[in-house]
């Protein structure tokens, strides 16, 4: 829950120079299956659409205000984004321009703030140029 706040954190501070989506994939950690110990909730392994749909909801009351997508039961967004399960990613009309690491480990928050930070002195030096002119 604490990466989700952080998430939520860095989307409500960037809102004036990008679109925050939180796409929920397969669980990770399902109590019927690879548990966690540390797993904030019980979610059993998805066996429709409405098992997933449910489990999302619990992590959209970690982030609201946060845009939330669910993945189709085929995993299409995890695997052609390689989430497994947790992943950052920046595109920018159609084009990845950041691809965080794989989590737990390789989600780091860091590291979409300092790309978000720089787009947005970009922008501002775009804007201050564009205003001299």
């Amino acid at each position: 829950m604490a990466r989700l706040r952080s998430f939520q954190r860095l989307a409500a501070h960037f809102v004036d120079i990008a679109d925050f989506l939180l796409v929920y994939i397969e669980e990770a950690h399902p109590s019927d299956g690879w548990v966690s110990s540390d797993a904030a909730y019980q979610i059993p392994k998805h066996q429709c659409l409405q098992d997933r749909l449910r489990a999302a909801q619990l992590m959209q009351e970690g982030a609201p205000g946060c845009p939330l997508a669910v993945d189709t039961m085929d995993n299409a967004s995890s695997a052609a984004y390689g989430a497994f399960f947790e992943r950052l990613y920046i595109i920018q009309e159609e084009v990845v321009m950041y691809q965080g690491g794989r989590g737990p480990d390789g989600y780091k928050i860091s590291e979409l703030r300092s790309w978000c930070s720089l787009l947005h002195s970009a922008l501002k030096s775009y804007s201050k140029t564009k205003q001299g002119k």
